[in-house]
């Protein structure tokens, strides 16, 4: 096994998304408006690419975004990997905040990284969200 966590082209990040989270709905749907000003890193193994994440700095808060493993390999922590590798670089670069919008289902798997749900749920393309974050 040969792990490697660097920038994916927005392209294959989108085909990712669209792969994993929203089967049903076109590529153009998998594009946020400020893709273009975030960072898309990738998690391979042997040169497969196995998850996907955006982030997006705002101040001294990092987000991040469309979150995703292929099916097939979730439950090998190759997602626990890539979001390890994300916190430490984001305390490394002095971010005081890291959050994002989870479907509620992935609740637990975010506590595990010290994680707290926040506000209010809301309902988006059939899921239920709630903004999580951790103070670093």
């Amino acid at each position: 096994m040969s792990i490697e966590i660097k920038e994916v082209p927005l392209l294959t990040v989108w085909h990712m998304r669209q792969t994993v989270m929203y089967p049903e709905m076109t590529l153009k749907a998998m594009q946020l408006p400020d893709d273009e000003a975030g960072k898309h890193l990738g998690l391979y193994d042997d040169g497969v690419l196995c998850s996907v994440v955006s982030l997006f700095c705002r101040g001294d808060s990092l987000q991040f975004r469309k979150f995703a493993t292929v099916a097939h390999l979730q439950g090998k922590s190759y997602g626990t990997k890539l979001l390890q590798h994300v916190f430490a670089a984001a305390k490394r670069d002095g971010m005081q905040r890291i959050w994002c919008n989870a479907r509620t289902t992935a609740l637990p798997f975010y506590q595990k990284f010290g994680m707290q749900p926040f506000g209010e749920t809301w309902l988006e393309n059939g899921h239920e969200f709630i903004k999580m974050q951790i103070e670093l």
